[in-house]
């Protein structure tokens, strides 16, 4: 075959991401914290952005520079016959006098000429700065209201309360701050160093140890010495590899770690599985003791380190608001906290451009004002998509909204994507990381998408979350003489209309973090006969006659 050289014409049609559509897509999935980040970052970028509700301090406009207040007539009611208040200047309610403009004016020349003029150096006639002079003023004024010593409300409004409220305490400052106390030695200091800084939130360090001494230098010995040191720290039970060991402290921290209590941590799997016959009899104590010994055990913190540094919970703040209509509809509306409120500034763009400068600022400024007017329509093109893709939502989920979550129908993206005229990537990006409130509660939107399980007798499939919560009522209303097995559980499913697999009940069982009818049996056997023996009389006890 002979290769050869040709001129072809192809016509074709793509789909260009430009930058602008690119950003479109960015906000379309971020939830209105990160919305929030992104919008102070283009304020802070771009000139020409403005908040909506900025305002001026008091609430009056701004003075143009180079003019004072009150210096072209009456500008305000306050202000009559050509003389405003000048308080501002020097605390003096006198206008300047032509003098001191020409004065204000005048080119007083570099500091070399001023000083020969003055025949003195412009230390001795201004001996500190304005600023420092008032700094010292301020700290050596006393105190004239009681706002000033530290007691009552303060009237500013930008008093913030918050600002006051101490840091909080982590687990590792409130160790190390021990540690300082409990070691002299560099050595012992450094080995305390390293391993509290491998102790977890909970307040654990690893299981294994022995790369620490390798990689600090140190004999095991001495590792083990300094960790011996570290378990007598507060909080009681820190710094154990597991949890047989951070019970064991506790346990020692309250004298009560006898032969009978070593017996009991060390099978703490038997006490998981709630064999209190083996546990009787590796302890060699009766049912009394048995009973009261597990009481201490859950008397116990397993965690002691979740209440130092412990995560701050961020407030859930939905991003639609779902509410029962007059009509007896549903009314769903964004919650306007959630949505940035940004303007572009054309006043300062045309002012810009009467202006003469270099070619390369003409552009940025050019380019600046499309991509403000681009996020504006962005920001407003979001809200009204998501506006969108939640009314449809609430349309088709109004069995859920009426009666609960029996009723949750099953719903995919691509149901409300054909209802609404989009892309299925466009409603799975609305429903990324947001959140609508309702009369049942809070839920994300991906909450109400859920996949479906055929009907036993042929009929309208259930939704996955419906069938989790149909069994979950069961096995909460289950007895403790009759506990339902996942077969049993199966076969009431199918009475009242769902086809359901073993293994699917099984799965939706273990992601509700209920344990099996073996485990669930002994629990609650192990309750009754808690409440019996508490109910019951001690015999034992001797009464004095009448």
């Amino acid at each position: 075959m002979a290769l050869t050289q040709r001129l072809e014409f192809r016509q074709s049609q793509s789909l260009v991401m430009t930058p602008q559509l690119m950003q479109a897509i960015k906000l379309l999935q971020l939830s209105n914290l990160d919305l929030t980040t992104f919008v102070e970052e283009e304020l802070e970028r771009n000139p020409l952005l403005e908040r909506a509700n900025d305002e001026a301090p008091g609430g009056d406009a701004p003075a143009e520079a180079g003019q004072f207040s009150g210096s072209d007539g009456d500008d305000s009611g306050s202000q009559g016959d050509g003389q405003g208040d000048t308080d501002g200047f020097g605390g003096s309610g006198d206008a300047f006098e032509p003098g001191q403009e020409e004065w204000l004016s005048k080119d007083l020349g570099t500091r070399a000429e001023i000083e020969q003029t003055l025949d003195t150096g412009l230390d001795n006639v201004f001996s500190e700065e304005p600023a420092e002079a008032a700094a010292r003023n301020a700290q050596d004024a006393a105190p004239t209201t009681y706002t000033e010593w530290g007691g009552g409300a303060s009237g500013d409004e930008d008093y913030n309360l918050e600002a006051f409220v101490a840091a909080e305490t982590t687990l590792g400052d409130h160790l190390a701050e021990q540690l300082s106390v409990a070691f002299t030695g560099a050595a012992q200091r450094m080995i305390g160093q390293y391993l509290i800084d491998l102790v977890d939130e909970a307040g654990y360090l690893p299981p294994d140890l022995g790369q620490a001494a390798e990689r600090l230098g140190a004999t095991h010995a001495d590792v083990e010495g300094v960790l011996a040191v570290l378990q007598k720290f507060d909080p009681p039970g820190v710094c154990a590899r597991n949890l047989s060991e951070c019970l064991a402290i506790q346990l020692r921290e309250l004298d009560r770690y006898d032969p009978a209590m070593q017996a009991l941590i060390e099978h703490l799997d038997l006490l998981a599985k709630r064999d209190i016959a083996a546990l009787r009899k590796l302890c060699g104590v009766d049912d009394e003791d048995i009973a009261d010994m597990i009481g201490e055990i859950r008397r116990l913190n397993p965690k002691p380190g979740m209440k130092f540094g412990a995560a701050r919970l961020q407030t859930m703040v939905p991003d639609v608001y779902v509410r029962p209509g007059p009509d007896g509809g549903w009314h769903v509306e964004l919650n306007s906290d959630t949505l940035p409120r940004v303007l572009v500034n054309q006043t300062y763009y045309s002012e810009l451009s009467k202006k003469k400068g270099k070619d390369g600022d003409k552009s940025y400024f050019t380019d600046a004002l499309q991509n403000a007017t681009w996020l504006v329509r962005a920001l407003d093109q979001r809200a009204r998509t998501i506006l969108k893709v939640a009314t449809e939502i609430v349309r088709q989920q109004d069995g859920f909204f009426t009666h609960g979550v029996a009723h949750l129908r099953p719903l995919n993206l691509k149901a409300v994507a054909d209802a609404i005229q989009m892309h299925e990537s466009t409603v799975s990006r609305v429903t990324a990381n947001k959140y609508m409130a309702t009369n049942r509660g809070t839920f994300e939107l991906k909450y109400f998408f859920t996949a479906s399980i055929a009907s036993a007798d042929g009929g309208e499939a259930h939704s996955a979350e419906a069938v989790r919560h149909h069994i979950k009522q069961l096995i909460d209303s289950e007895a403790p003489a009759a506990i339902l097995s996942d077969d049993t559980i199966v076969e009431r499913l199918r009475a009242s209309g769902i086809d359901i697999a073993r293994r699917t009940v099984a799965k939706y069982r273990e992601a509700m973090r209920i344990p099996s009818s073996v485990q669930r049996r002994r629990d609650k056997q192990s309750a009754l006969g808690n409440v019996l023996s508490t109910a019951m009389p001690d015999r034992s006890r001797n009464t004095e006659p009448a």
